[in-house]
């Protein structure tokens, strides 16, 4: 029998569009412009942990878009002023209760602001979805995970990080990195200890700055200035102080580039655009990426990412 039906039902989807018009409003009350960026580019991120969905056009190699971040980065360099986009995003393997290949993912940028105020923003914006107050911590990285583990996550030996690894995985991780160990020990351990409620994360640990600057912390440790938000124990968005150094950005680049060739991934070229978008001069600015259908899951009580969502096919 074919199943055809919405895996939504109508008065979900009577909600989601409710949302949406929301965030809209949100951002229009705020002089925030949305853009309307491609989701079929030349150019894929490189990062060793998102793999992009490929396709053929008219002979040539493009990618479904997994963030509209380049674009909206080159829009920046252009002069756009804050800007933010609604719309789909693709990632290749990624299926579950919280995971659809093909999602709905809200990235806005502001220019001239810290991670804190963005936080702030982020805040306001999901309980403005919400239609109600949410209890709001904010927290470091180095607080959630010495009250889990008791160790620091920016001073610890790797070695112990990957014995605990193995520890709380049941798995060997004699040959893991440091940053896959530390991925490993905050899903599995901190993760599930937030509390309910809004909890905002910075200060990361440098070895997992992906696009984000680095800097050195209260205690003088040198940190990622990137930001991660869960509602409810569930991972809801990811934020980052932009490199706008190309130099710094086309080596990261390159070590991206080195990992996926280590671990036998398809290779991906750095996106040349956003190298001379920078190197024409990108404004500081802080942006963050928000998973909506993830957000519509908390807030309406939903376990399963297919009960927002019109089809899952």
């Amino acid at each position: 029998m074919i199943h055809w039906q919405p895996t939504a039902t109508i008065d979900t989807l009577q909600q989601r569009a409710a949302a949406l018009k929301d965030i809209r409003l949100f951002f229009s009350e705020r002089g925030v412009l949305e853009v309307d960026v491609p989701v079929l580019g030349q150019a894929a991120v490189t990062d060793l942990h998102i793999d992009c969905i490929m396709a053929e056009v008219s002979g040539q190699r493009r990618y479904l878009q997994s963030s509209p971040e380049f674009f909206m980065k080159r829009l920046l360099a252009a002069g756009s002023g804050p800007i933010y986009y609604l719309g789909k995003a693709f990632r290749n393997d990624e299926s579950g209760r919280r995971h659809n290949p093909e999602f709905t993912m809200l990235e806005w940028y502001r220019q001239g602001w810290n991670e804190q105020q963005l936080m702030a923003e982020l805040a306001l914006l999901v309980e403005t979805v919400a239609g109600q107050p949410l209890t709001v911590a904010m927290r470091t990285y180095r607080e959630v995970f010495v009250e889990q583990t008791t160790l620091d996550p920016h001073r610890t030996q790797t070695s112990e990080l990957q014995r605990l690894a193995a520890e709380v995985s049941g798995r060997d991780f004699s040959d893991s990195s440091r940053s896959e160990c530390l991925d490993l020990v905050f899903s599995l351990v901190v993760e599930p200890s937030l509390p309910s409620g809004l909890v905002c994360i910075e200060g990361y640990p440098a070895c997992q700055s992906a696009l984000a600057r680095l800097a050195k912390d209260a205690a003088g440790e040198l940190v990622a200035r990137r930001f991660e938000v869960f509602l409810n124990g569930v991972e809801l968005a990811n934020g980052y102080c932009e490199l706008t150094d190309p130099l710094e950005q086309q080596s990261r680049f390159q070590a991206d580039v080195a990992l996926r060739r280590a671990a036998g991934k398809a290779r991906i070229e750095p996106d040349k655009k956003l190298l001379a978008a920078l190197q024409s001069g990108l404004p500081d600015c802080v942006g963050v990426a928000l998973g909506v259908d993830r957000l519509l899951m908390q807030l309406l009580g939903q376990n399963d990412i297919g009960k927002v969502m019109a089809f899952i096919d």
